[in-house]
């Protein structure tokens, strides 16, 4: 039954009592509304010699509603899990939506459901993809996509893990804030064009980080440790960051700052956030100063991925349902090892080792990765208080 028109309240119910006292068995049903019209389908199985197409029809009259009928010799089986597909993008039109169910048709598979998540601050939809060859599909999607300036896409498999994910890790430099750290300790100790340059070819990968880190650290000594408390005070947070965490929290979800900066500019920012996890390098400072030298085992790229399956340990969450954050080449480990590897506004080589990307300013967006719809963020933050 294909069930359409202005929508009303006790249309739905309406239906089933029908069903019901016919003895109609309900195997399948799908509605939604859009824009205040009605679109319901459902399958139904009618016992024998029993017309119910009079009485449908007749309700259908009554509450002007349009009501279609197909007959079917068989009941149509359960589709099998299939695919999620999330596009974001600053602005969603006819071209790339279009875009992207070509690549689905082209992957062999089929467009089952549609919802938008989000108007703000960014547009995004969500896809159910079903049949077609998962590894021909998420090429195809990722390949426009990448051919579709400002366009994002993201597929993942659909599944109890993709719903589970309890456990979300961030990098900190660029990622939860604005900001490179050592470029501003730099600054302050006036090596700032000399460290910006490292670090530029340390995040694209050019340079071995560890290496390049204590390089960069050398740079520093001497240099009054205030400047760390300084550089704490002046960090900008990502657009959307402290919303990202606070739905995170709202949501169950522990979460873990893992940073190749400094943990003295990264603990205040878990302080601030309510972030579970803090983990960074620390600088050895000896009457006041920094001595251009690190204390303790260095976090890096392979550091991070083992700090990460380490708090996934303590928090009983397996990889799979780990969620890891990055932009620089020092992430690219991380991300494998997670369940769900995002690159956020990262460097190519990051983009390439991920599971999906992001390149729209606000860290919120993620939480569309995970199906989290803006109106559901919105009115939580009106419960509580928050904007």
């Amino acid at each position: 039954m294909r069930v359409t028109g202005r929508d009303r309240p006790g249309i739905t119910a309406g239906l089933l009592r029908i069903l019901d006292e016919a003895g109609a068995a309900v195997e399948d049903m799908e509605q939604i509304v859009l824009h205040g019209r009605l679109n319901l389908g459902l399958e139904v199985i009618v016992p024998g010699g029993r017309d119910l197409l009079k009485e449908l029809l007749l309700f259908g009259w009554e509450h002007e509603i349009e009501i279609g009928f197909e007959v079917a010799e068989e009941p149509v089986e359960a589709r099998p899990l299939g695919h999620v597909v999330t596009i974001v993008g600053e602005r969603l039109g006819p071209d790339a939506l279009g875009m992207v169910a070509d690549a689905v048709a082209a992957g062999g598979a089929n467009i089952e459901r549609i919802a938008r998540l989000a108007r703000y601050p960014v547009w995004s939809y969500e896809l159910l993809v079903s049949g077609g060859d998962p590894t021909e599909i998420r090429t195809s999607l990722l390949t426009a996509g990448a051919a579709h300036r400002g366009v994002e896409v993201a597929v993942q498999a659909e599944g109890l893990s993709r719903r589970a994910q309890r456990l979300v890790v961030i990098d900190v430099d660029s990622t939860l804030i604005q900001d490179e750290v050592i470029d501003m300790v730099a600054e302050a100790a006036g090596v700032g064009e000399e460290v910006a340059v490292l670090t530029e070819r340390a995040m694209a990968g050019e340079l071995d980080y560890e290496a390049s880190l204590r390089q960069r650290v050398r740079l520093l000594a001497g240099t009054d440790a205030s400047v760390l408390e300084r550089v704490a005070e002046r960090v900008r947070l990502t657009p959307g960051a402290a919303t990202f965490i606070r739905t995170l929290q709202r949501l169950g979800f522990a979460t873990a700052a893992v940073s190749g900066g400094f943990l003295e500019v990264v603990e205040p920012l878990r302080r601030r956030l309510g972030i579970d996890h803090a983990h960074a390098n620390s600088l050895e400072v000896v009457d006041g100063r920094l001595t251009g030298e690190l204390v303790g085992e260095v976090v890096d790229r392979a550091g991070k991925a083992r700090l990460l399956e380490r708090i996934a340990v303590d928090e009983g969450v397996p990889l799979e349902q780990v969620v890891a954050i990055g932009d620089g080449a020092n992430d690219v480990d991380m991300l494998a090892v997670a369940g769900l590897g995002i690159a956020f506004n990262a460097r190519p080589v990051v983009k390439e080792a991920a599971d999906a990307t992001l390149s729209v300013p606000y860290l919120d967006a993620v939480l569309f990765l995970l199906g989290v719809r803006r109106e559901e963020i919105e009115a939580a933050d009106a419960t509580s208080g928050n904007s």
